[in-house]
């Protein structure tokens, strides 16, 4: 399954780390990603969302 949030749709964001002398290699930037369980159109369901959404309360616990 995808690095995605199933909210807001955030995933890796990809770069370069720089050194002081202009040396560039690439690296990613991971969401921070946590399964929850929630109650959606009456079922139980499991989420990977970030956790500002969670912090967001856009989805409650179940």
């Amino acid at each position: 399954m995808a690095r995605r949030c199933d909210i807001c749709g955030k995933g890796v964001m990809v770069g370069n780390n720089v050194s002081h002398a202009q040396n560039k290699t690439k690296r990613v930037w991971k969401p921070n990603l946590v399964k929850v369980r929630s109650i959606i159109c009456g079922r139980v369901m499991t989420l990977k969302i970030c956790t500002s959404c969670l912090k967001k309360g856009f989805i409650t616990k179940a």
